[in-house]
């Protein structure tokens, strides 16, 4: 079994960037992002993800990564 993990947190962090920035800059609605960053979005379309990643200018593997669990 996979466990995805979700590092958008970790990189709006790094980039000093608000869940607003993102959210203006993409047209993203802040409910999804906010659900998102707290993980407690499971299902995130393909699209929304590509904005995201074009806006952060990281690949999806870095926002979003499958760790095989023991």
């Amino acid at each position: 079994m996979c466990v995805p993990l979700n590092n958008f947190s970790k990189i709006l962090g790094a980039k000093l960037l608000k869940i607003e920035d993102v959210s203006k800059a993409t047209g993203i609605s802040r409910t999804t992002l906010t659900n998102l960053y707290y993980k407690r979005q499971n299902n995130v379309e393909l699209n929304t993800l590509k904005k995201i990643c074009d806006f952060l200018q990281v690949p999806l593997s870095e926002l979003l990564e499958y760790v095989p669990s023991d």
